[in-house]
């Protein structure tokens, strides 16, 4: 089946990717929208610019939407561009909605009436299994924004590991933040994973950090090989 999947960089929508091939699909596009909304309900913000190159890490083509992030507008902006995939053969859409039933119901719907199929493999998973599953099938994930107590600047840019997952597992037990990031503790990039045919080698970057969140801006990246 050709499918699209919704994709930002981050891990989630990475492994959707992931869990599309591994599922024998062909992903023929992934899809961004672009907000420009810093606080969008629906869309990932944060250095949704890099999406372009790690379409290309994966060799896959990217297509962009572009939405003023306006609350349920940008829903609108989303079933105008998935048509256009179901126009370019596109049979269903992949997602990497976790817990989120405010996105998932949004995609859902809009699906349903282009009757399209909505994909998203990763629901309703386990949060610490799914952190261990990405580690043990080698992503490289790192943090380029943090919003949520127990996650300071020295966050910003780290690699997911076995150390750091461990310290979230703390983190969840004393505040009860999802380790996951779903709730908006946390967004993510990845930088390689099994399915790439580049990494990512970020060169220059800079934090931006307001008194307790903030976002690293990746300003200069290129690919490289494995």
């Amino acid at each position: 089946m050709d499918v699209a999947v919704l994709f930002s960089g981050g891990k989630d929508s990475t492994m959707a990717v992931y869990r599309a091939m591994e599922e024998g699909h062909n992903v023929k596009y992934l899809f961004s929208m672009i907000s420009e909304n810093p606080h969008s309900y629906m869309y990932h913000v944060p250095n949704i610019h890099l999406s372009e190159l790690l379409a290309q890490a994966m060799e896959i083509p990217l297509i962009k939407g572009h939405t003023c992030g306006e609350e349920e507008k940008e829903v609108e902006d989303l079933k105008l561009a998935l048509k256009k995939l179901k126009d370019l053969g596109v049979e269903a859409i992949y997602s990497g909605a976790l817990y989120s039933v405010y996105q998932k119901s949004r995609i859902d719907k809009i699906c349903s009436e282009l009757e399209l199929e909505s994909i998203a493999p990763l629901w309703q998973i386990d949060s610490e299994e799914y952190m261990r599953e990405i580690l043990i099938l080698g992503f490289e994930v790192i943090l380029i924004g943090v919003a949520a107590e127990g996650l300071d600047e020295s966050w910003l840019g780290r690699r997911v590991d076995n150390k750091s997952l461990e310290e979230l597992i703390k983190l969840n037990q004393k505040y009860g933040i999802n380790i996951a990031f779903e709730g908006g503790e946390a967004e993510t990039m990845v930088l390689n994973c099994p399915i790439f045919k580049k990494k990512v080698k970020i060169l220059e970057s800079e934090n931006h950090w307001s008194y307790d969140n903030g976002y690293m801006n990746i300003k200069k990246a290129v690919l490289e090989d494995k």
